[in-house]
């Protein structure tokens, strides 16, 4: 069973790349949040394709809809706005969905439909004698699930199946938002050879270097940040490398072939004491969520690699009254957050499906020169992967969260009469 999150706050997920829709429950989000569809639409604006020029050609609409887990009394109309949900034929039904509610504490469930599906596209892969793309999982699934294994788009391994964890990382966006002022940001940092001297991390902690009152980042100097990031070529808060990242990716796509990329993940005023020391460790639910995301290769924390050649004398981040006066750590510290920013980078190899020809395999192992028939792709994953990242950030995050607080139980709760 696959799961993100978990145990208290968790999202599950149903669908294929070139399936009717992608299906999401969302498990765990305590009673009283108030949800809007329009929420959850804006991030799954950021992720859908087509989104960006730089992404792959595929258009899709992406209008999630919510049928579960909210309600809002005294304002029925406004709840049952949302969507219109229907089923053709003959006897065919229509019935409302939901727009904007309060949750209930009950599963929410929600559905985005494929409307650009193009599964002719993938009969070269179809059956034993079907070829397999280099550095896909067709070879392995179709052996694993002895032949029984949809072939389209990459079937449920495809990137269409992070839907659910946009929509899932909306609502923990929502709880985190509300309750501790914690905002997720991403920014690509790195295209093939090209790197950026801009981080989030750094411009931040340059930022609470100069407030002398609180760490804390206000919301208007987020929005700035967010500004910078939406107006670049691609989604960095460097505008000079973007735009020549984005030249050297269109200019591999011509080239038939695709690039790697690293992409910075932060969460901006995280709650302090989230996560456990060991193995329910904030930084092992971190590398494994981030981590496990299709296409990467690698995960660090905080300064990450750099951390190598230092001494401790280097690398120990000086502690005053007012809190870590440098973010070496990441934002975490035996797996638990400190309240610096919680930051992460995440490397992807560069898209496995190209129009170069390669050496490869049919599935009965023949061997062939291997030549894409037809195909839609990213060239670059990671200009599109930024919203997700984010959002299994903000997943694992609200579940350390609840986890934190099962630990200081208020038996005022626990009164009926």
């Amino acid at each position: 069973m696959e799961i993100l999150g978990g145990p208290l706050f968790a999202v599950a997920g149903a669908g294929e790349s070139h399936g009717p829709g992608v299906t999401t429950i969302v498990f765990g989000c305590p009673a009283g949040l108030r949800i809007r569809r329009e929420e959850v639409q804006q991030y799954l604006d950021r992720r859908r394709p087509g989104s960006n020029r730089h992404g792959t050609p595929r258009q899709e609409a992406d209008r999630v809809v919510l049928l579960s887990g909210l309600y809002s009394e005294g304002e029925i109309d406004t709840l049952l706005s949302g969507p219109a949900v229907a089923v053709g034929g003959e006897s065919g039904s229509t019935t409302e969905s939901y727009e904007e509610g309060y949750s209930t504490g009950e599963p929410i469930a929600a559905l985005v439909l494929s409307t650009s599906q193009r599964s002719r596209h993938y009969d070269q892969f179809a059956g034993p004698q079907g070829e397999v793309r280099p550095g896909h999982t067709d070879l392995v699934k179709y052996h694993k699930s002895q032949g029984f294994v949809d072939i389209r788009g990459g079937g449920r391994s495809s990137y269409r199946s992070t839907i659910s964890d946009v929509i899932g990382g909306a609502i923990a966006r929502i709880f985190l938002q509300e309750n501790f002022g914690t905002v997720l940001l991403s920014s690509i940092s790195q295209v093939g050879p090209l790197r950026t001297n801009l981080s989030l991390a750094q411009h931040f902690g340059n930022v609470a270097s100069r407030q002398q009152d609180s760490q804390t980042i206000t919301r208007e100097q987020i929005a700035a940040v967010e500004i910078r990031l939406d107006e670049a070529e691609i989604h960095s808060l460097d505008a000079e490398f973007a735009q020549e990242a984005g030249e050297l990716i269109k200019q591999t796509r011509i080239e038939g072939d695709s690039l790697g990329a690293a992409v910075e993940v932060v969460a901006v005023n995280p709650p302090s004491l989230a996560g456990e020391p060991l193995y329910q460790s904030l930084k092992v639910r971190l590398m494994g969520a981030l981590g496990g995301l299709n296409a990467v290769q690698s995960c660090e924390v905080g300064d990450g690699v750099q951390v190598i050649s230092r001494k401790g004398s280097e690398n120990n981040d000086p502690i005053r009254r007012s809190g870590y006066q440098a973010n070496s750590h990441g934002g975490l510290i035996g797996g638990m957050t400190t309240g610096s920013p919680l930051v992460c980078r995440v490397g992807f190899k560069p898209t496995s499906t190209i129009l170069k020809t390669q050496q490869s395999v049919r599935k009965n192992l023949e061997e062939i020169d291997f030549a894409l028939g037809k195909g839609r792709h990213d060239p670059c994953v990671g200009v599109r992967a930024g919203v997700t990242l984010e959002s299994r950030l903000a997943i694992e995050l609200m579940n350390a969260v609840l986890m934190h607080q099962s630990g200081r139980v208020d038996t005022t709760n626990f009164k009926l009469f």
